[in-house]
Formats: structure tokens, sequence, C-alpha cells
């Protein structure tokens, strides 16, 4: 690693400095320092695919990325924000502005089934069940490909023009019940208090080709609430439904009404998605119970939207059950902002990520209702968040396993280009000074 750092140093002296810096030379050097890290880079990804960790439990793998940071001769490394987050600080050579780069760390509780020599065979209780664990969501890749961004720009450090902050996040699946966790509570516990950045990059593995770039300007991920939805009625024999009221045929009622909210009540230029996931009530088939439970979750791209949406589910779930005698309590939790990409940065993040890709490897993507609790830090300043390719050879996109998917496959070849993203993105955007 000395060596590996010296060399970065001597490759570099000869920049330039300040705002007439060979932009050129620093393309080159990070092309050069991203190449000479990526078999660590893989190695890293691979370890911590076989070894991945829910939520809020990313020990090992903190410990890693904590050990890894310190080996670089980081200003800070500080470990256990929210539970196990790590934030890296890296001054350059010169004051300027402060830029934040993020990659999250934890896995799913999902069994794998990918066919890869490192596959997770590892096992963990998650809300009081034993599941299996894997990133079925490239989780692993962000962390990795950080790590080596974190290489390349502490081998820079004498040619930046201001502070890199990395921060490695915990727990962007939802922490486990009971818990706080996430970037909302990094943020909530100063992981970016002095330096504070001034913008904030991310990027999320997609099953779409390995080599391509997906972005969006303004929002590219959707907000995301959950709710849950209690009708109540009065238990009563099954033979003699008349003698209660069914709470099993209101909540049917509920479900079915519920989704007219976003094919007849909002426009179809709002993209809006109201799913309910989970039905649960009765113990017996001949027993109408006196409760029935629903949980959903409620995607959207507008906030005036999403009031609207909530409006509308607790009018539609209220006057359903009071119809049927029944009563339906209604609860929604704000998870997740919509996650927005600032129209200003995105321009000038084109410009760099069209240094790694080039113009054909960019493609915009339309607004997905997935969620990301990256949408937090970009509350805090300016963010770019950015889809990345990572398809294996020869499959086609509509047959590739899906995020969350226990198929998920990574291209490993998509990982350099995840190391030499950030660190363009970073090094252009500090260049740029206040411009």
């Amino acid at each position: 690693m000395r060596a590996f750092a010296a060399g970065l140093t001597v490759l570099l002296l000869t920049a330039g400095s300040a705002r007439g810096q060979d932009t050129g030379s620093l393309h080159a050097g990070i092309d050069r320092l991203a190449a000479d890290v990526m078999e660590d880079v893989v190695a890293w990804r691979r370890d911590i695919h076989e070894n991945p960790e829910l939520g809020n439990r990313e020990f090992r793998t903190a410990d890693m990325v904590a050990t890894h940071l310190r080996s670089l001769g980081l200003d800070e490394v500080r470990m256990n924000v929210a539970h196990t987050g790590v934030v890296g600080v890296l001054r350059g050579g010169r004051p300027g502005r402060v830029v934040g780069l993020r990659a999250d760390m934890d896995a799913l509780p999902v069994t794998e089934l990918a066919d890869v020599p490192f596959a997770s065979t590892v096992t963990a209780e998650y809300n009081g069940q034993e599941v299996g664990v894997m990133h079925a969501c490239g989780h692993d890749a962000h962390t990795a490909a950080l790590m080596g961004a974190a290489s390349v720009l502490a081998g820079m450090r004498e040619e930046l023009a201001g502070t890199a902050v990395f921060l490695f996040q915990p727990a962007e699946e939802g922490a486990p019940a009971g818990e706080q966790g996430g970037a909302e509570l990094m943020i909530a516990e100063g992981a970016v208090e002095g330096p504070r950045p001034d913008a904030y990059f991310g990027l999320h593995t997609s099953p779409f080709p390995t080599g391509l770039i997906g972005w969006r300007s303004g929002g590219i991920m959707a907000s995301a609430d959950e709710f849950t939805i209690t009708v109540i009625g009065t238990q009563t024999h099954g033979a003699a439904p008349e003698m209660g009221v069914d709470p099993i045929v209101v909540a049917s009622q509920i479900v079915l009404a519920l989704q007219t909210i976003p094919s007849r009540q909002v426009a179809a230029t709002d993209p809006v998605v109201l799913t309910v996931g989970k039905i649960q009530g009765g113990v017996r088939f001949n027993i109408i119970p006196d409760t029935v439970k629903l949980d959903g979750t409620i995607r959207t791209h507008d906030p005036a939207v999403q009031d609207d949406v909530h409006a509308r589910i607790r009018r539609t779930a209220e006057s359903i059950a009071a119809g049927a005698g029944a009563t339906a309590e209604v609860e929604i939790r704000r998870l997740y902002p919509v996650t927005y990409n600032d129209p200003v940065l995105t321009a000038s993040s084109l410009e760099s990520l069209r240094r790694v890709v080039g113009e054909a490897g960019l493609i915009q993507i339309p607004p997905l209702m997935v969620a990301e609790d990256f949408s937090f830090f970009a509350r805090e300043a300016p963010g770019f968040y950015f889809m990345l390719g990572v398809n294996a050879p020869g499959v086609a996109s509509g047959e590739a396993a899906s995020n969350h998917s226990p198929y998920f496959y990574v291209n490993e070849d998509a990982l350099a280009i995840g190391v030499r993203a950030m660190a363009t993105l970073a090094v252009d955007y500090l260049g740029r000074g206040s411009d």
C-alpha cells in the first residue's frame, strides 16, 4: 500500500495547480490509479459478498472499511456512527469545497441462489426469524467501489483543492424493528458536520448492461411511505355472518378500492404506486374474526401528490368500513423522501461521466418507483445519484435478475466504472471550486 501511494504522488505531482490545473492529466491519473487498485476492489467485493450483514449489524464490513481508510492516511476516520457507520475525511493539499461520497453496506434477508464461488451461506435472525442473508441489491459493490475511489483520491491528495468525506452507511434497507438507522440517523449523529459537504454523490447497481450509466435530473427515485389499515368488525361464527361484521370482506373491498387511487383519482402524469403487501386476520376457518390488518407501501414523486394520496387512502378506508358497520384505523409512516438530483449538479456531473463511459454510455431513465435514503443526504446539500449497469455479458436486460432477487448478479467489470465514476465526480466537483 505504501509503494502504491508513493507511486500515485509521483504520478500526479506534475498535474498543475488550482484552477489552471491540467484536467486531462488528472483524469489520466484517475484511470491509472483505478486500474492499480482494481484487484483489491474485486477482492473486497467478494469478501463482503461472502460475509453479508444485515442493517445495523455491519460490524465486520465496517471494520474492513475503517482499516482500509486508516491505511490510506486519512485525516479522520470515525466508526460507530448510526450504530455501524464509518466516516472518513480526506483533506486535499489546497483549501476548497467539500464533497460527500456515500456507499451503503447492508445486505438483505434473502437466501442466495446465484451460482458464484463466493455465494453467501450466512444466516441470521431478522425480526425474530432465522433467514438467509445476501447482498441481493449490490451494496457489496457500492462499498468496494467507494473503498477503491478512496484509494484513488488519497493518492491524489496533494492535487485536491478541497475535502472529500466518505460516508459508509448502514441500514439503507431499513433498520430492524424497534431500531433507528440509515442515512437519517447518520445525519442526526453528526456524520456530515465538520466538515459539511457542499454536494453529495452516490451510485446504485442496476441490471442493465455493464458500461451504461443511468441518470435523471430532478426526481430519480420515489418517496416511500408505509401504511397500516386496521379494520375492526365484530367476531361471530362463520355460519352466522349476519350476527357480526365481517372485517375480512371489508378489508377485501378496501384493497380493491385503493387501486382506484392511482388508476382513477390521480393524474396519469403523476407516477403513483400503492401496494398492499400483507393481509393478516383470523385464526380458524369457521370463525369470522374481530380485526384484519393491511400493510402496504405508497410511492410518489411529488410531495403534493404524496399528501393527496395519504388523504385519499384515509377517506377510502374509513368510508368503506363505515358503510359496512365496521371501523378502519389508518396509520401512515413517512420513510424516505424523493431522491432528487439537483439539475445544476446533474448537468456538470454528466460532463464528468462522459469522461468515464462516453456519450453512448449515458442513458436518461424514467422516474423509478423504488426508494433510497440517499435522499436524506440530498436534502442537506445538492445531490446527484446515478445507476450503474452491472448486467452479465450476453444476458438481455429483460432476462437479468432484478435487485432483491436471490439470483441478483454483479458483473465485476462494472466495479472499475464505479471507482472511476466516483473519483472523477469528486475531482471535477472540487476542481470547479465556487464556479
